[in-house]
């Protein structure tokens, strides 16, 4: 009967180790779960703080577009009946020309890289040509009406439409306060007719793209 006893008191001890065992282990399990996730969670903060730090930094110190938008001279009717034309930051717009793809880069101390391809006519009598013209670009910073405009010397269109510019803009006016500098509010790049900074009527916008366009592409 002793012996019986002496089994049965083993019996439940070790049942109730093992019920000890099982919730220790529960419990080691769920703490390295939780230091698991709060790890990933501070990884994870860490890396959006980066992010949006060096994303910053890129935008103080780079403009970028990638994309080029064919001008759309006429875009409805006036009050007066007359043609409403697609006028941009004061500048006209030229007859339909289609671009095939446009990248440019500006850096805070003026430099521009341009590379355009495919730029020409989409109507007239000499539509898919490049109508022996040359272009510059102009980059408005500032909102319609009160934008400054800064521009550099141009280049010619070759055959197929393409070009590439790498210069330094200037202001367009003897009455601008500053050299070009970033950060750009409310930024407009046009592609314009002609190698005379300020003049020409606009062939092609740029798509603006916070992160850096790679113009070598």
């Amino acid at each position: 009967m002793n012996h019986v006893l002496r089994t049965l008191s083993t019996f439940k001890y070790n049942k109730e180790n093992e019920v000890n065992n099982t919730r220790t282990n529960q419990t080691r399990t769920e703490v390295a779960r939780k230091l698991r996730l709060g790890v990933l969670l501070a990884l994870s903060v860490l890396a959006f703080t980066s992010m949006t730090f060096a994303q910053a930094a890129v935008q103080d110190t780079t403009l970028a577009f990638q994309g080029g938008i064919g001008v759309i001279n006429v875009i409805g009717q006036n009050a007066d009946s007359t043609i409403k034309l697609n006028v941009v930051r004061g500048v006209n717009p030229a007859g339909p020309w289609r671009i095939s793809s446009l990248n440019a880069v500006i850096t805070s101390d003026g430099h521009i890289s341009v590379i355009g391809r495919g730029l020409l006519l989409a109507a007239g009598e000499g539509i898919g040509t490049n109508a022996g013209a040359s272009v510059h670009a102009t980059l408005f910073c500032g909102a319609a009406g009160s934008a400054t405009a800064f521009d550099e010397p141009g280049v010619r269109l070759d055959v197929n439409g393409n070009f590439r510019i790498n210069d330094f803009l200037t202001p367009v006016t003897t009455t601008a306060t500053s050299l070009f500098s970033l950060p750009c509010d409310s930024p407009v790049l046009l592609i314009r007719s002609g190698a005379t900074p300020g003049q020409g009527v606009w062939f092609a916008a740029g798509i603006r793209n916070n992160i850096l366009a790679n113009v070598g592409k």
